[in-house]
């Protein structure tokens, strides 16, 4: 659990989300969107009361914040994702999957699942609240404020996801046998950075490929996950996915995390309809159609153009990464991650969780100075106990620990 907060009171009673989630809800709240607030959900001595939705995906899920209350009083809080409607049969073995698999992928920087329980005649899955804003969130953010993160927050980041992509890839089952894990949906909107210990959190195995016995394949024509993440092989389906499909999104990642702009300038792809019957699941960031256009031509001078601005080895690191076929590729996650945390050990000044939660703090508050000027990925985003005038938006900005973003990383 990441928060745990026992009261006195053996009353569960709201509290008060001031977390960067607050209202991620909100946007849907301004387009009439309402929810009706389930019943509270009890597993052996333990009661779950929902207390607002923090996100709603295309793919017919709502992702809950609840409050966890023992006979003792409210204890912390969870997220619990719930299906939007009656569950048909695959949607039930899909969630029935994710948690499965999730079971056996405990790392501290991906987000833990503790329960799978039927309730209101639908499954729910109960699992680790991240309290802390997605790298969604952050990128619109330094976007309001007009600079980029630290190198080495982005360093750090992409260190702590590697890391975790690693130990899904090399994930084995109770005999021993590889699981084959790919998760297909490695993308800004699915990594949380936590507000107060800067921990890193992968999440949303719910798009991932494994090898788990009794899998449900899915149709050969749908494209899971995001496709403006998703590595050329999927979204051509050219051959079976492994451990490099995802380190090509781990990529795109960085790369807007290090510019605060997607990797890709689509204006001058052409495609008008997607290559063959090929659908996305869910509703992406980019059409289909431009993406598959984008990548019939990638090439070494698109990565170099939008990473033109960084330090040479940082360039080196994504035109690896970002190969158009995977044998150029890092060959696993885990050598990615020994690469970027080379390169985080030779920035100016240590960097870690610590330093990380300072940054990301910093960030939010400057960005919060500015939110009326600009709108973010996620609406509502700030906590309401920072007040405007502590801020002094007019006086010079404090530099950030690793924010030499044209020195050496050698």
């Amino acid at each position: 659990m990441t928060k745990d907060t026992p009261t006195p009171s053996n009353t569960p009673t709201p509290v008060e989300d001031t977390s960067p989630l607050r209202s991620e809800w909100s946007s849907l709240e301004r387009a009439g969107v309402t929810l009706r607030t389930p019943s509270p959900l009890t597993v052996d001595a333990t009661t779950y009361t929902f207390i607002k939705p923090l996100e709603r995906r295309s793919i017919g899920e709502v992702m809950w914040l609840a409050q966890r209350s023992t006979r003792d009083g409210p204890c912390g809080l969870v997220a619990v994702k719930r299906l939007l409607g009656p569950a048909s049969s695959p949607r039930r073995h899909r969630l029935i999957e994710e948690v499965e698999l999730a079971f056996r992928l405990r790392h501290p920087a991906i987000a833990q699942v503790h329960h799978l329980r039927m309730h209101e005649g639908m499954p729910h899955i109960l699992m680790e609240y991240v309290d802390g804003p997605s790298l969604d969130t952050v990128v619109s953010a330094a976007a309001a404020r007009g600079r980029p993160v630290s190198l080495s927050f982005a360093l750090y980041v992409a260190g702590e996801l590697a890391e975790a992509l690693h130990h899904a890839h090399t994930a084995k089952d109770e005999a021993g046998r590889p699981l084959g894990v790919v998760h297909r949906d490695v993308s800004p909107r699915n990594v949380r950075v936590e507000g107060s210990t800067g921990a890193v959190k992968l999440t949303h195995f719910g798009a991932a490929y494994s090898l788990l016995a009794n899998r449900e394949e899915s149709p050969k024509t749908l494209l899971k996950g995001d496709v403006a993440y998703a590595s050329p092989e999927y979204l051509f389906q050219q051959r079976p996915l492994d451990a490099r499909s995802d380190v090509f999104s781990l990529g795109v990642t960085l790369a807007e995390l290090l510019t605060g702009a997607h990797l890709f300038d689509l204006e001058d792809a052409t495609r008008t309809r997607p290559v063959g019957p090929l659908r996305p699941e869910e509703r992406p960031s980019l059409p289909l159609e431009q993406m598959q256009g984008f990548m019939e031509r990638l090439g070494p001078e698109d990565v170099q153009r939008a990473a033109a601005g960084l330090p040479e080895p940082l360039q080196a690191l994504l035109h690896k990464a970002l190969r158009k076929e995977p044998t150029e590729r890092y060959a696993t996650a885990g050598v990615m991650r020994d690469v970027l945390r080379a390169a985080l050990a030779r920035q100016p000044q240590p960097y870690g969780r610590k330093e990380a939660a300072e940054e990301l703090g910093r960030l939010l508050s400057e960005a919060t100075v500015l939110r009326g000027r600009a709108e973010f990925a996620e609406a509502g985003l700030f906590p309401d106990m920072q007040d405007a005038h502590e801020l002094e938006p007019d006086g010079p900005a404090s530099p950030a620990p690793g924010s030499n973003r044209s020195g050496n990383m050698d």
